[in-house]
């Protein structure tokens, strides 16, 4: 599901309060209702003698938002699932934990300033993502400047090929304060701080670049890992991301290199989303010790969108390696109709033996209105 970033949401707090309901009941009248009907299937081919697995499945999505009323808006929204066909028994249930789920419920306040959204609610940061029960703030007071601060209570995802139910991630939730400042032409700088208590603190700054030609990311995050979290394979973590891309003749590109902590990884970073890791599977990235070079490339061509990403990684003090490739094809049939294809192929490490080889091939075909 493509989620909307609160920064995004923070940008358009002054034209949205710019027009708005004379009434609660014009409000509700003057509501939009938005959905998507999607039709899901992938087929997973696992080597070293673990079972074949896929499912077809049918999603239908349905919100409805009012418009505002003197700063005041509300929204609910859910996802139904239904299986077709799988491969082996409970491979569905395995990615699909109910049949429907109410993905949003929420009450907004907005002024050309601020914003405030309590209840269920779709958030997109760089270590926090999917569907969460929280309470967020949104900044945009200072020039140049959004400040995000909330609350995270629990979480769930809900998507075309996944739902799981809102689920208590850490047993006090987790705080976060994010900001990203655009001062500077064609720069951004985004430090934040996230504290999810008896469990993990983090903090980190992402340095980005970007202008029509090129772009570039320098990005470091540490955690200080609360002792009732730690264990032997569980304690203080780091990552460093960097990477340049172009974009040249309508091909993109670009490179990158990822770095964990040598003994534990990320120290717990990714307990509520992450956002660093480009790969579909990507299964090693934030492993102990783990080195990872990576490209992407990505091209247009007669309205078809034609992507590549490659990853190696290599991870554990025992020099595993593993790489993935990832090729995608995406189409818009109509305004509202699309169609994206994806196929991964995953080489393992042979002497790593909680892994496997596999590869795998979705088909994803979705209506929207």
């Amino acid at each position: 599901m493509k989620k909307i970033s609160l920064y995004t949401c923070a940008l358009l707090l002054s034209a949205s309060t710019l027009v708005a309901a004379d009434s609660i009941d014009e409000a509700f009248k003057n509501g939009k209702v938005s959905g998507d009907i999607t039709l899901y299937t992938i087929k997973t081919d696992n080597k070293d003698g673990v079972k074949n697995s896929g499912f077809t499945a049918g999603t239908i999505g349905l919100g409805y938002e009012t418009d505002s009323y003197k700063g005041f808006s509300a929204k609910m929204a859910f996802r139904g699932n239904h299986e077709f066909s799988e491969v082996e028994e409970d491979d569905y249930e395995n990615s699909f934990v109910n049949d429907a789920i109410i993905t949003e419920a929420n009450i907004k306040y907005a002024n050309k300033d601020f914003s405030l959204t309590l209840g269920r609610q779709v958030i997109d940061l760089e270590w926090l993502g999917d569907y969460n029960e929280a309470v967020v703030a949104a900044i945009t007071a200072i020039p140049d400047t959004t400040i995000v601060a909330g609350y995270t209570h629990r979480q769930a995802t809900s998507d075309e090929d996944e739902s799981s139910d809102f689920t208590e991630l850490t047993k006090k939730g987790a705080y976060v304060l994010d900001v990203k400042y655009n001062g500077i032409k064609d720069v951004e700088f985004n430090p934040y701080f996230y504290s999810a208590p008896d469990a993990v603190d983090f903090y980190g700054l992402k340095a980005s670049y970007s202008s029509d030609i090129f772009s570039a990311i320098a990005h470091y995050a540490s955690s200080n890992v609360d002792n009732k979290a730690k264990n032997d394979t569980t304690d203080d973590g780091n990552i460093l991301n960097l990477e340049v891309g172009t974009t040249i003749a309508g091909i993109s590109a670009s490179i990158g290199y990822i770095k964990t902590d040598s003994k534990y990884g990320i120290g717990l970073m990714d307990t509520y989303g992450d956002n660093i890791n480009l790969m579909d599977s990507g299964n090693q990235l934030y492993s102990a010790d783990a080195k990872t070079f990576y490209g992407t490339l990505g091209y247009e061509v007669a309205g078809i969108e034609l992507g590549a990403l490659y990853s190696a990684t290599e991870y554990s003090s025992s020099n595993y390696d593993e790489n993935e490739l990832n090729l995608t094809v995406g189409y818009k049939i109509t305004d509202s109709l699309s169609v994206g294809v994806l196929y991964v192929n995953i080489d393992a490490d042979d002497k790593d033996s909680d892994t496997n080889d596999n590869e795998y091939a979705s088909l994803t075909l979705s209506y929207s209105f």
